[in-house]
């Protein structure tokens, strides 16, 4: 899934998963592809909550969290390398995610911002983050219907795709 969303793969800590959009290479789209790859996700999370529940076993809920801004990379390690992000983006990604709700995907305003002519979205409000103090936070409900090719919104139709085709082509 993080592939196929041109995402890359960071580090797992604990039990959480990091991966980001837009690096190595920047791109106008790394926000639309975190917003897909978690939609996917979270409809894959969704279908084996459904399963387990209806056989009496127990099941896992995720958090997703997605903010967007600068960052730092770089690969670290001498012996073993691995490449890693730092930075202010990085501690409020995490505090979206930590902000969330489980089965839900959680955006900043500067995600929403990023994404909202493809996804209908709704205001959470102001949301206390640890130590950023309160942030303007959103969940992420389905594509737009008018973009999407199934009755649920979240599978994009030919329209989105024109559309992504359209912000991969802008000038930075």
């Amino acid at each position: 899934v993080i592939a196929r969303h041109k995402l890359e793969k960071l580090k797992t800590i604990g039990d959480s998963y990091m991966c980001a959009g837009g690096v190595p290479l920047p791109n106008k789209t790394h926000a639309i592809d975190a917003v897909l790859a978690g939609l996917e996700i979270q409809a894959f999370m969704n279908q084996t909550k459904a399963i387990k529940q209806s056989r009496g076993m127990t099941y896992w809920e995720l958090r997703l969290g997605i903010h967007s801004g600068p960052l730092v990379a770089g690969v670290i390690g001498e012996k073993k390398f691995a490449y890693d992000v730092w930075g202010d983006t990085v501690n409020t990604a995490s505090r979206c995610e930590s902000s969330g709700v489980p089965g839900r995907i959680n955006i900043s305003r500067e995600v929403r911002d990023r994404i909202d002519e493809f996804f209908v979205c709704s205001y959470r409000g102001k949301v206390p983050a640890k130590h950023k103090g309160e942030i303007d936070m959103y969940f992420v409900e389905s594509i737009r219907p008018e973009l999407a090719l199934d009755p649920e919104a979240r599978i994009p139709g030919p329209a989105f795709h024109e559309l992504y085709g359209k912000r991969t082509s802008e000038k930075s």
